[in-house]
């Protein structure tokens, strides 16, 4: 057996070469690495440096600790993931990790949320994803690369047949690259999860669901698609329904925090009575009440069983609405995991959910409530799962893909990471 890299000492005679000081959270990091017998295997390991870790002391990667970082990396052939969230990279870093990423041929996941990368670092990474052969999964959530940075990263769509998964999320894009983005993955046959997540839309005429809707008609291979906070109403959820009519791939739909009203719910009905592919919906925190609840309960009592997930936090539904669909859920046994948290209870709600818990209907690790008495009355307690608990943190101890937190995970996952 071959002798292994030893990845702290190359990082040592890296900073000597290139005249940088060390970075202890770094030597740390790549210390535990040389620890780890999973380098052994030929799965390779994730090194993961993130910032916002608060167990130990945390100095964050700067540019040019990366620069140091990335000649140590590029010819390591088991470090197949990089985790460098909530860390202080600017453009320049991202110059470093453009010429990273087209050099190297192993790297499959990168993390880059929440730092300080701009348009123009955006343009490199982008640019580099021309080339590059092997990354899976990027990351980018929180970098405000603007609409001008999105749109390189929609260029780049029409050319890489390799990334599945793309995290665009509070990036701060706008209308025109949203659009360029549904446009790109009309063609693009290999990305499997989307994340569009907060644009900064100023026009009330939904055109980007609209397009987006057209894109959904037309391709084949999206998995997951998030929508969250798209300023989305009635009229574009009617779109999306129409173009999902004819779309028999995509398995989880996020359209949390919009302005869906018991009116979107009936277009999301009717496509539920016909769809075969869907497994999780996630309508948190829009405005269906207890007209939409109960629409969605008849359809799932009576068509749908393919739904797996729904979630309704923060719906405004009270009792009536919440009671229909645990009733839904007698009659459906498809649909495992319900989200009920921040909704109005009364005492028909937590009679009727305890039910589903105490029969075992009802997983406890299924949803987001768990019953308790208090003076021979049942009141429900939330707990801490959902679809993505772990969206913008990880818990810095224990399994990250714990699957009472991120539930999606467990239905519909798209790739290893």
């Amino acid at each position: 057996m071959s002798v292994r890299p030893d990845l702290h000492q190359y990082y040592v005679r890296a900073c000597q070469n290139l005249g940088q000081p060390e970075n202890p959270f770094i030597a740390d990091v790549l210390q535990e690495a040389n620890k780890n017998d999973k380098i052994r295997g030929t799965k390779g390991i994730t090194l993961k440096i993130a910032g916002n870790n608060h167990l130990v002391p945390v100095q964050r990667v700067t540019d040019d600790d990366l620069q140091v970082l990335a000649s140590v990396l590029c010819n390591m052939v088991f470090v197949t993931g990089l985790d460098l969230r909530c860390n202080v990279l600017t453009d320049a870093g991202a110059k470093h990790m453009a010429t990273f990423l087209q050099e190297n041929s192993t790297l499959r996941y990168l993390n880059l949320m929440f730092n300080d990368i701009g348009t123009s670092g955006a343009e490199l990474i982008a640019r580099a994803l021309h080339r590059n052969e092997t990354l899976v999964y990027l990351r980018m959530t929180g970098n405000k690369i603007g609409d001008k940075g999105g749109m390189f990263f929609a260029s780049m769509l029409q050319i890489n047949s390799t990334l599945e998964k793309l995290d665009l999320g509070d990036c701060d894009m706008g209308t025109q690259c949203l659009i360029a983005i549904a446009t790109a993955l009309t063609q693009n046959k290999t990305v499997k999860a989307m994340n569009l997540n907060r644009p900064l839309l100023y026009s009330q005429e939904e055109e980007t669901t609209v397009h987006v809707a057209l894109m959904l008609k037309n391709n084949s291979s999206l998995v997951e698609l998030h929508l969250c906070k798209h300023e989305m109403k009635n009229f574009g959820v009617e779109r999306l329904c129409e173009a999902l009519n004819e779309n028999s791939s995509l398995r989880y739909l996020d359209l949390s925090c919009n302005k869906i009203t018991r009116d979107g719910v009936k277009f999301l009905g009717e496509l539920l009575k016909r769809n075969q592919t869907l497994q999780i919906l996630d309508l948190s925190a829009n405005r269906i009440e207890d007209d939409g609840a109960i629409h969605l309960s008849e359809v799932l009592a009576v068509y749908n069983r393919t739904l797996q997930a729904l979630s309704v936090v923060s719906n405004d539904i009270s009792g009536k609405g919440l009671v229909a669909l645990s009733d839904a859920m007698k009659t459906n046994v498809e649909l495992s995991y319900i989200y009920i948290w921040g909704n109005k209870f009364d005492e028909a709600t937590c009679m009727a959910f305890s039910e589903l818990i105490q029969t075992g209907r009802l997983k406890p690790n299924c949803t987001d409530v768990e019953p308790y008495e208090v003076d021979g009355h049942i009141h429900l307690a939330e707990l801490s799962h959902g679809l993505k608990k772990h969206y913008y943190w990880t818990p810095s101890c224990g399994e990250v893909t714990d699957t009472d937190a991120n539930a999606s995970l467990a239905i519909a996952a798209v790739s290893e990471y």
